[in-house]
């Protein structure tokens, strides 16, 4: 429950979890401009980069929904601040690993902790701003902070490598957790639930094990293959697990997360809009650093600044799809926005090889940056105005875990449709400029590995231009397939999001 005084201080509260957002978002990209280190540094191989990555992915999304629902219970205050000790606990041991396998134990570990901050700062927000036009607002902030985010990732990172070791990217958010930290103590009021009903451990458990199999199986599906046996058991088994958790959570008088909120249209539209903004962003962004350092040859920071017009985008659009969602509606804003998302991309998809930075690349970030804006916070408010008091710390987890599996799935998806369009255009490349086919083949599973090699072929310009197009395709390939995800994204939205987010709209 919140007091007058901390209505009073709520817009100080909010930049307090801004902050904590800040640290869980951009740990998730700041780690990319540092692969290259880790292969030289630790001798990681593609499999161990990848882990490298995907070891924060992985138990930050199946987590997100337990630690929503233990914030309700124990309270979202402490719950937040024993996760950002946590972070920071972690943060250190990924600076100070010395292997490839401790770094990915490590991420794992932040991953962990990420889960238990990132629901409790949305439950705040939404607990503390009460009127419905300023949460709205505070939710467009909050959003642009986890947007903006994503983007800051390579240019903090690429910045750090310039001058500091690999662990540097991991240490520079221990001081800033560590504020964060004692900031919280004096500014953000704490809530909870109170049910009188014993805690849902075997829906935590459940749950937790689906959504596992859920990520896991989108992660590995690029390299089993998206139709081989495993892939496919991956799913259903996943979707069996789930299943059952949907079973025990109708039968609970105080269910880790009551399901039937799915059947309420804003709240899914909502959820689902999130997921389709991420997929595509997270996607977009694995290939535009690779395109800038591998394909244009820019350094770790340099690939880091030029993302960085799609940060400023996304920050001045958040705030302004809020306040449009709040005089046009959500329905029209959100599927703008998706609208706005996917020329962005066919801008990409149609693009040279020595595209103009200023007058294509740019303006092509700056329409998704804006329709990401448009997106992020509008459906962020369909999900918790969607929702009764209760219910806003298991809703913030399952606004954020489709999120983070909007994104693992972008990544995960579009990094297989660039790499169907790459590999055999790659190896024609290589094999007619000299380049032994087992070579060509090899070295095609890696758009690193493949430039490697067509610099030294007999005819290496040749190789190199060939390696570089193949590239392109690929990365057209990838830019038509999200354009289209975003598209369909924009008719769910338009067809789904109708009448106002209230707390009657909620099953009872």
């Amino acid at each position: 429950m919140t007091t007058t005084h901390d209505h009073d201080r709520r817009w100080t509260t909010l930049g307090v979890l801004c902050l904590s957002v800040f640290l869980v978002v951009v740990d998730n990209t700041i780690v990319n401009v540092a692969l290259p280190s880790f292969a030289r540094d630790l001798h990681s191989s593609n499999a161990g980069l990848q882990w490298i990555v995907d070891g924060y992915s992985l138990p930050f999304a199946a987590l997100l929904l337990a630690g929503g629902a233990v914030a309700d219970r124990l309270g979202r205050k402490p719950v937040m601040q024993i996760g950002l000790v946590g972070f920071m606990a972690t943060s250190l041991w990924a600076a100070l690993a010395t292997s490839t396998a401790s770094l990915i134990a490590a991420r794992a570990s932040m991953g962990v902790a990420a889960a238990f901050i990132f629901p409790a700062t949305l439950a705040i927000l939404t607990t503390v701003f009460t009127d419905p036009t300023e949460r709205a607002k505070a939710i467009g902030i909050w959003g642009a902070t986890s947007g903006a985010s994503v983007a800051v990732g390579p240019i903090v990172g690429g910045a750090l490598l310039e001058h500091f070791w690999y662990g540097s990217v991991f240490l520079v958010t221990v001081p800033i957790a560590a504020v964060t930290l004692l900031l919280g103590i004096f500014l953000v009021p704490n809530s909870k639930v109170h049910t009188g009903q014993r805690f849902d451990w075997p829906g935590l458990v459940v749950s937790a094990t689906g959504l596992t199999l859920l990520v896991l199986t989108i992660i590995e599906g690029p390299t089993w293959g998206w139709g081989s046996p495993r892939t496919i058991g991956g799913f259903v088994l996943s979707a069996v697990v789930l299943g059952i958790f949907c079973s025990i959570e109708l039968r609970r008088l105080a269910p880790l997360l009551d399901v039937r909120v799915f059947g309420v249209p804003r709240f899914t539209a909502g959820a689902a809009s999130v997921a389709v903004g991420f997929f595509c962003l997270f996607g977009f962004i694995f290939l535009i650093t690779e395109y800038f350092q591998l394909v244009r040859g820019y350094s770790t920071l340099s690939a880091g600044v030029h993302t960085l017009p799609f940060a400023i985008a996304t920050g001045i659009a958040t705030p302004i799809g809020a306040l449009l969602a709040i005089k046009f509606g959500a329905r029209f804003v959100i599927s703008g926005g998706l609208t706005l998302f996917a020329a962005g991309l066919l801008i990409c998809a149609v693009m040279p090889v020595d595209a103009s930075y200023f007058s294509v690349i740019i303006p092509s970030m700056v329409l998704m940056a804006a329709g990401l804006g448009f997106v992020t916070a509008p459906s962020t408010e369909a999900v918790m105005g969607s929702l009764r008091p209760d219910q806003v710390g298991a809703g913030a987890a399952v606004s954020n875990t489709t999120r983070e599996l909007g994104g693992t799935l972008g990544v995960a998806v579009l990094g297989s449709v660039f790499a169907s369009g790459f590999a055999t255009r790659a190896i024609a490349a290589l094999a007619g400029s000299g380049i032994p086919d087992v070579a060509a083949h090899v070295a095609s599973r890696s758009v690193a590995a493949s430039l490697a090699v067509a610099s030294h072929a007999p005819q290496a310009p040749v190789a190199i231009a060939g390696v570089e197009h193949a590239f392109l395709i690929g990365l057209h390939w990838a830019c038509f397939s999200a354009a289209g995800v975003a598209v369909v994204g924009a008719l769910v939205a338009v067809t789904l999001l109708r009448g106002t987010a209230s707390h009657q709209n909620v099953l009872q």
